[in-house]
């Protein structure tokens, strides 16, 4: 890890690449003094216990998640363009902070949980102002979500690109288009 970041995000990053990696099992306050090169003691001065680093695990992600949902917001080619495009894991602070708080929450971690499906709302809400349609805005996001679990399934996080991602990603533009029209009443040629 680069020596410019803090003892604090060193430390946090390292819980984080556990989390990905190992599970909340695996992520036991000492294989996180391992990986931060840190002593007890300066862990525990940045965070008490797993509850306080899962604390800032979530607010990293929802730090995060708020500057995405403004770029996605601001896109050019609309918010349903930008989730489906975006939905590719590149291993990126806002992909590693997210796989973290799944793996959270996937252990039933309730604050996971609930900063997970607001950021989920805040998804759908935007694109549903975009298309106007409930239906085909959730198959908009779910066209997103797919994209992301199914670049995960082969070879974990992350994964090398490869050729066919870019491909997928541009036949799925082509069908948020569709949908958009549809929503919108406008008919599609083709």
């Amino acid at each position: 890890m680069p020596e410019h970041i803090s003892t604090r995000d060193r430390i946090l990053s390292a819980y984080e690449e556990l989390l990905i990696n190992e599970g909340p099992r695996g992520a036991t306050m000492d294989a996180v003094i391992a990986l931060a090169g840190v002593s007890k003691g300066g862990l525990l001065y940045h965070f008490k216990n797993k509850e306080a680093l899962a604390a800032a695990l979530i607010e990293r992600l929802e730090e995060l998640a708020a500057v995405d949902l403004l770029r996605m917001g601001a896109d050019p080619e609309g918010p349903s363009r930008y989730l489906v495009r975006e939905s590719v894991y590149v291993g990126s602070a806002l992909d590693r902070a997210l796989i973290g708080v799944v793996r959270l929450a996937q252990a039933s971690d309730p604050d996971a949980s609930a900063v997970l499906e607001r950021i989920h709302r805040s998804w759908m809400d935007m694109i549903l102002e975009e298309v106007g349609n409930p239906a085909i805005a959730r198959a908009i996001v779910l066209l997103g979500d797919g994209l992301y679990y199914n670049e995960g399934l082969p070879g974990g996080w992350p994964r090398d690109r490869d050729p066919s991602t870019a491909r997928s990603v541009a036949d799925l533009l082509e069908v948020v288009d569709v949908l958009k029209a549809h929503a919108s009443g406008v008919p599609q040629n083709g």
